[in-house]
């Protein structure tokens, strides 16, 4: 079942054809007609009642098509509360960062929803996994407990925001330090974050370290957002720098913020972000201070990794595994002597995405051609092992497939 995506055209997205969502986008519907001044964002593939796929071959939303055979469609493996899939894919492709944000669990995010249903607009929760298709740049958890109290020591108007008071935690090796620290910021009144983010960025303008990554990162978001309390948050996140394939997972109340590049990104169906920084957005700061994990760990250690679950039959297959039932998604990354190949698909039904390279796969009733931007829906009721054909081009053949997590109980 091919399916057409659903394109978002969010402010941060890449623009026009620079944009690695617009070219899969108009690969994947001859119908869309590229803007070149137009952001392209996102590209949903899945059933959100807030940006459906449609099958092509006749326009249907895919929210309907599973609901009218749910069996057929995803082995009775939707969402608890409907006939749904329990996972979304999407593309990203960022120019300008997103916003300082945390997502909630399930528990909170039913009681978000029932509280404020016009801003959490759906009950359930977002753990998500983003995983590199370029350099990718990404704000993720915070920092370990001593690179925090030396980046305090460099910055005098950080220092002079958080006050003596706080600083003293930091001296003292107080375990409450950060998360004091960050709430003070957060707190802190408009004319106070302008004060230090002028005074971190004069104090930049003088040194002059363009060999500083932190650095240029600070001035790269003062740029794009002015005094925003969230550009303050690089002295506490860790700034992540992916290769392509390198992956990040993004569990309940961990603080992140994509900052640039492109991703395939799966998480379980829900659009929940509880925003405080680097957005035009409503920020609920309070409700992100509620949530937060203040877990400091390593840059290196929030890298999340992937397994070949069949090193015989499927040795190209590497299979990223969360620990949710929600989803799973595997990279199926061919070397260009490869011609024939197997695809395994889920029990409960799973979404292939092709972004580069072409090829035929099997079906039991007859042949899907497969190339760039190529979007399939196997149903539930396809076979477990599906024969890929790939042909010889000038770039080896590479996909993603999302699925349910039947590996984790």
């Amino acid at each position: 079942m091919e399916l057409i995506g659903n394109v978002k055209c969010y402010e941060w997205g890449k623009r026009g054809h620079r944009s690695f969502v617009a070219q899969l986008a108009r690969a994947n519907d001859e119908q869309l007609a590229v803007q070149d001044d137009q952001p392209y964002a996102e590209l949903w593939m899945g059933d959100h009642v807030n940006g459906p796929a449609r099958v092509k071959r006749n326009g249907l939303p895919l929210d309907e098509a599973v609901r009218a055979n749910p069996v057929g469609m995803i082995g009775n493996g939707g969402t608890d509360d409907a006939n749904r899939l329990p996972f979304l894919l999407k593309v990203l492709s960022i120019a300008k960062a997103l916003s300082v944000q945390v997502h909630p669990d399930k528990a909170e995010a039913e009681r978000l929803h029932r509280m404020f249903p016009d801003v959490y607009k759906d009950p359930n929760h977002k753990p998500e996994l983003a995983i590199a298709l370029t350099d990718f740049q990404a704000l993720c958890g915070f920092r370990p407990y001593g690179e925090i109290a030396e980046l305090l020591q460099r910055w005098p108007a950080l220092r002079t925001l958080l006050g003596e008071t706080v600083l003293g935690l930091f001296e003292a090796q107080d375990a409450s330090a950060v998360r004091v620290a960050y709430e003070r910021v957060m707190h802190s009144t408009p004319e106070d974050i302008q004060r230090c983010v002028e005074g971190v960025a004069d104090a930049l303008r003088t040194e002059s370290t363009p060999d500083d990554p932190l650095s240029e990162l600070f001035l790269r978001l003062h740029g794009e957002f002015g005094c925003d309390v969230g550009v303050l948050s690089i002295f506490f996140l860790n700034y992540v720098r992916l290769r392509p394939g390198e992956a990040i997972y993004l569990a309940a109340s961990v603080p992140h913020a994509y900052l640039e590049g492109d991703c395939i990104e799966c998480m379980a169906c829900s659009d929940n972000v509880v925003r405080a920084g680097l957005t035009p957005k409503f920020k609920d700061v309070d409700t992100l201070l509620r949530l937060v994990a203040y877990d400091c760990r390593p840059a290196g250690s929030v890298l999340f990794q992937a397994q070949v679950l069949h090193p015989d039959t499927e040795p190209h297959t590497r299979t990223f595994i969360p620990p949710v039932p929600d989803f799973a998604v595997a990279e199926i990354r061919l070397p260009g002597e490869v011609r024939k190949y197997s695809v395994r698909n889920s029990a409960t039904g799973s979404i292939l995405l092709v972004v580069r390279g072409k090829g035929t796969l099997h079906l039991p009733d007859g042949v899907a051609q497969l190339g760039f931007g190529t979007i399939l829906f196997l149903p539930s009721s396809t076979e477990r092992l599906i024969e890929l054909t790939v042909e010889p081009t000038d770039e080896p053949f590479l996909a993603f497939q999302a699925m349910r997590n039947d590996f984790v109980q």
